[in-house]
């Protein structure tokens, strides 16, 4: 399993979390509201009290995961340059290779056309090979 997700499935479940915390928070006081025995006067006070309650929990809530989302972001920002910049450095000293090798065959095959001697010419071709095989 990948990190990234990995990093998804933890989400997920912190979601699955604070949603059945909620439900259950907003269950469990109804039920003890409900089945405590209280005046029509009182129990619509506790209602709203608890009512009052879970709307300060889930606007906490929704701050913190706010925040983290803000932190992931930005973790996500840092890590893309990095790997952009990463990419970048490596395509260019591929590109610089692939020119040094280009260059070095240039001028071998410019040694063999200088140098119509058979045995040089195998020699050169040889060495070619080999500079390649080392790059």
């Amino acid at each position: 399993m990948s990190r990234e997700e990995k990093n998804q499935n933890e989400n997920i479940n912190s979601k699955d979390f604070l949603l059945g915390t909620l439900i259950g928070g907003i269950v469990g006081a109804s039920a003890a509201l409900l089945l405590a025995p209280k005046s029509g006067k009182e129990l619509r006070h506790d209602l709203n009290e608890g009512a009052h309650q879970v709307r300060e929990r889930a606007g906490e809530w929704k701050d913190v995961a706010y925040e983290k989302g803000t932190e992931w972001r930005q973790i996500a920002r840092e890590k893309t340059d990095q790997i952009s910049s990463n990419l970048s450095e490596k395509t260019k000293d591929f590109s610089e290779r692939v020119k040094d090798t280009k260059d070095q065959i240039q001028d071998k095959v410019t040694k063999l056309r200088d140098n119509q001697n058979d045995d040089d010419v195998a020699n050169m071709i040889e060495e070619a090979a080999e500079d390649l095989e080392k790059q």
